[in-house]
């Protein structure tokens, strides 16, 4: 819990849980919109220790206003990473097709990919035009249908980098990163034809080789994954591909100097998706138990004596987890476009 808001009977925030994966002015600004309790920040907003608190720094401004609304902000990071069915499970279920996968509409994209297709080769171009694509928000991906992808089920192993020490009974196969490895090899183009489309396909993303090698001649027998920044935990790993969302450039240099392919999504792109995917449902669940145990537990104890407002609070049966419409990762792909008459 990185914030804990006062509760203020005549002031009641909904019953709103907003997720994200960062805590900006703009996801800020959407909380309060909601009037939600509280938010799920996957990235803390504090990072290191406070001496102080002032309008002065920005991620500070964003949580003295939240505190004034009645709103905290809770973060599970590395908890969701380690978890068994967690992030990093999320991403080598990507990987392994064996992931729910989300059908986003792409009439737009598909009518804006024919124009350009078809377009006349011999028409003088207009100086180039540049657009901006950013990872679609929650505003944009509408969840029209969910199912198993399971035509691409892909047999394999895996297990965490670093298991979880010592080993909770609770959470099994619980650690940090993931390595999978495949029964049998996997050509690198439909490695990357999976990503993508586990990613609700993206304009692209960055993508480093052996400088001796071309996509179409790779196979890949093993992957190191973690989500965010992972060199630090893939860099001495002895495996064909490393699935993160941002490697440094020496880093993706010594990877591929080890015949090594690298994959990067942007550092919160290999996150973003696990929020609508995953997390909301499973919050979804844990509330519903949490919330009427502990209302029960509450309304028993208050016997008509609580400040005015509290009684009615608890009695409110009704919750949600909503998925912030405005986060996205800082960086997006410019895409070149020729501008014909």
């Amino acid at each position: 819990m990185l914030l804990e808001a006062p509760f203020v009977p005549s002031r009641r925030q909904s019953n709103t849980v907003l997720l994200t994966i960062d805590l900006t002015k703009a996801v800020a600004d959407e909380a309060i919109a909601l009037k939600s309790s509280i938010v799920v920040a996957y990235h803390p907003i504090i990072f290191r220790g406070l001496k102080s608190l002032t309008l002065a720094n920005t991620q500070q401004q964003t949580l003295l206003r939240l505190a004034s609304h009645g709103i905290s902000v809770y973060s599970p990071h590395t908890a969701v990473d380690a978890a068994p069915g967690g992030l990093g499970d999320w991403l080598a279920d990507i990987v392994t097709g064996t992931r729910r996968r989300i059908v986003a509409p792409e009439e737009e994209t598909k009518e804006q990919d024919d124009k350009e297709a078809n377009h006349d080769p011999f028409v003088e171009k207009k100086r180039p035009t540049y657009t901006l694509h950013h990872q679609p928000s929650q505003m944009t991906l509408h969840l029209a249908k969910i199912a198993p992808d399971s035509t691409d089920m892909v047999s394999h192993t895996r297990r965490p980098i670093v298991p979880q020490s010592p080993e909770l009974e609770s959470h099994p196969g619980a650690g940090m990163g993931r390595i999978v490895e495949f029964s049998e090899p996997q050509p690198l183009p439909t490695l990357l034809d999976r990503i993508g489309k586990g990613l609700n396909n993206p304009k692209g993303f960055p993508i480093a080789i052996p400088q001796d090698a071309i996509i179409s001649d790779i196979s890949v027998r093993s992957v190191g994954i973690c989500a965010g920044s992972g060199g630090s935990l893939l860099g001495n790993l002895d495996v064909d591909l490393l699935f993160t969302g941002e490697m440094s450039h020496h880093e993706a240099l010594a990877a591929i100097e080890k015949e090594q392919v690298v994959i990067s999504l942007f550092h919160s792109n290999s996150e973003r998706g696990f929020l609508a995917e995953v997390l909301a449902e499973q919050l979804e669940e844990a509330v519903q138990t949490e919330w009427e145990t502990l209302r029960k537990k509450e309304l028993e104890s208050v016997n008509g004596d609580a400040e005015e407002g509290v009684e009615a609070a608890l009695k409110e049966q009704g919750f949600e987890v909503a998925v912030s419409e405005v986060d996205r990762d800082p960086y997006g792909i410019v895409v070149l476009k020729p501008d014909v008459e």
